[in-house]
């Protein structure tokens, strides 16, 4: 009987336990695993941002920082974050796994956590409070102790986040078979329940967590994320004898830089001239640089060089007479970073979205809080303005994978319905519009604190926060579409090799749109300064800021960029129009051995 179980069992090729002893088919991996996954996501996303939804006011109330201060440390922040979450990818890669990544991670964000809870809950951790509303008029800032370890808990909950979102998206997607059609499918719709639980997380952030920051103290909001993230902990070695976890075998950053530098070094020490640049789809050398692995890919090779004949540099990194034998690069190697070469102009398109993104982190909570936050008898906390979007794409996620999907399918009479730059082209669109109906709703806000003579009051102005909530809603949907897009645009669309960095990739953009929109604030002082008399966006008083012109500003610069990506996106060429599961099989070899 045993014997018979044994030989229906298989081994994953390249996947071992926790335990490092080979994966079996059956026992390791699916949906069960993967759902382990989704819940620890839930509470990891939960713990973040409780307190980056809510952290512009703890810095400019609690901290005293300004407005534009405490905008300025939390895009920052979060920035670094999912920047750091190239890092996770990275060593995921390179010479860990996803799976102790994640618990290195995890633990690391706990102890910055832990850090932040002491801070808010001892006095003598952080600056007195200062209730100042003259804009010439500065409070006392955190001293050198307490900035130090604000920064510190900050930028440890940083590096933890960075480190979980560039290795637990992978580790669950790893769960499922690429080579069949069902785990092809569990896959795709892992990554829309991602997506999902990212709203779930975010729901309980922004209602229950932050309500008890604003209500019963810092410390209670800080300290509910540090349990949040510790029970994450527990739940993910909960599910671990049922994940199969994938063997690193270096990272796709290495072949990249190898590349390049031969290229580069072949262009200024060429040993031979440029005819010598092997030709993948004639030189019969190929046959014998090419591996077992690379073996079935002719096809695929011949489009990709006939797609990108133009990049000349690149091709020099594989002259038959290299400069340097040991930055000799294969054929397969060449292609690969061809093609990253190729999507990294979309990459880049994305960048100005999140920018805009940034604001509701920022500028739009403290707009919230100058109004009247009262729906009936309930007061809602500013931070808790994100619940409109979450709650819509909690709502649109499951519509958009079991209804708009197979509806577009089956109009289109194509593999993807709706194609993943569709997607992000509307959430670029939806930027334009989000930023115009912010700029129009701080315009009436502001009339509405002049005409009520509350220009200097720190009264609620009686206009509801509400109107606030439009430009979130906007934005929302547009990081509906855009982040899931461009999660699954990388995925697919990246070499077999580079997959496990392409949500690590797509989260480098939402950091680059945070540091961004520091630079633009920064910018925009600046040059503002030198011709008023104050700058747009200066002092402790938002409402002497001149935010609307702020947001006209970001309307016209999301307009230019949207240009800039219908140009990339109406010449982009898929890497292949072949159903999943050809391609799969002209991508793969097989990865299961009997025992």
């Amino acid at each position: 009987m045993l014997q018979d179980h044994a030989k229906t069992l298989t081994m994953w090729e390249g996947y071992v336990d926790w335990r490092n002893r080979p994966a079996m088919t059956g026992c390791h991996g699916g949906v069960v695993a993967a759902s382990f996954v989704l819940v620890v996501e839930i509470l990891e996303n939960l713990a973040y941002l409780a307190n980056a939804s809510n952290l512009v006011l703890y810095l400019s109330k609690i901290m005293n920082f300004s407005p534009s201060a405490s905008a300025n440390i939390v895009t920052n922040f979060m920035g670094t974050s999912f920047l750091l979450g190239l890092l996770g990818g990275f060593l995921s890669d390179a010479c860990l796994t996803t799976y102790y990544i994640y618990l290195i991670s995890a633990a690391i964000e706990f102890m910055g956590l832990l850090m932040l809870t002491f801070q808010a809950r001892i006095p003598s951790l952080r600056p007195s409070i200062c209730a100042s509303v003259n804009r010439n008029t500065s409070c006392n800032e955190a001293g050198r102790g307490q900035a130090a370890m604000l920064f510190g808990g900050l930028y440890l909950v940083a590096l933890g986040v960075g480190g979980i979102k560039g290795s637990l998206p992978a580790h669950g997607a790893e769960q499922f078979d690429e080579n069949s059609p069902q785990g092809r499918k569990h896959r795709s719709t892992f990554f829309n329940y991602y997506i999902f639980c990212l709203s779930c997380g975010a729901l309980i952030a922004v209602t229950l967590v932050v309500w008890v920051e604003d209500n019963k103290g810092w410390q209670w909001g800080f300290g509910i994320s540090t349990v949040a993230i510790l029970s994450s902990i527990a739940i993910f070695l909960l599910g671990s004898g049922t994940y199969r976890i994938k063997v690193p075998k270096g990272s796709p950053f290495t072949t990249i830089f190898k590349v390049l530098v031969a290229a580069f070094c072949n262009s200024l020490f060429p040993k031979n001239s440029i005819s010598n640049v092997l030709d993948t789809r004639k030189s019969p050398q190929n046959t014998t640089e090419i591996s077992q692995e690379e073996e079935g890919h002719g096809e695929w090779k011949e489009e990709i060089q006939t797609e990108m004949n133009d990049q000349k540099f690149i091709d020099k990194s594989t002259m038959d007479k290299a400069a340097y034998p040991s930055l000799h690069c294969t054929v397969k190697q060449v292609e690969e970073v061809k093609i990253v070469v190729k999507i990294l102009p979309i990459f880049m398109s994305t960048v100005m979205l999140n920018c805009c993104l940034a604001q509701l982190s920022t500028f739009s909570i403290q707009q919230a809080a100058t109004m009247n936050t009262y729906i009936g008898a309930l007061k809602v906390p500013p931070a808790s303005l994100p619940i409109f979007p979450v709650i819509f794409t909690m709502i649109l996620a499951p519509v958009y994978n079991h209804i708009i999907i197979p509806f577009a399918r089956a109009a289109t009479k194509s593999e993807m319905g709706i194609t993943h730059l569709q997607r992000i082209g509307t959430g670029l669109f939806l930027s334009i519009v989000a930023m115009a109906v912010a700029a129009l709703v701080e315009m009436k806000r502001k009339r509405v604190a002049a005409q009520s003579g509350l220009m200097n009051s720190t009264e609620p102005l009686p206009i509801t926060f509400l109107w606030v909530a439009l430009q979130y809603l906007f934005l929302g949907s547009a990081d509906l579409f855009s982040l899931a897009g461009l999660m699954e645009f990388f995925f697919t669309e990246a070499p077999l090799s580079m997959r496990s960095l392409a949500t690590a990739v797509s989260w480098a953009s939402l950091a680059m749109g945070y540091y961004l929109s520091s630079v633009i604030v920064s910018i925009v002082n600046h040059i503002t300064g030198r011709f008023q008399r104050t700058p747009w966006l200066y002092g402790s008083n938002l409402n002497h800021y001149h935010l609307e012109r702020f947001y006209w500003l970001m309307c016209i610069l999301s307009g230019l960029n949207f240009l800039h990506y219908l140009l990339w996106a109406t010449r982009y060429k898929y890497r292949s129009t072949e159903p999943d599961d050809q391609r799969d099989k002209n991508d793969n070899t097989p990865s299961e051995a009997q025992l």
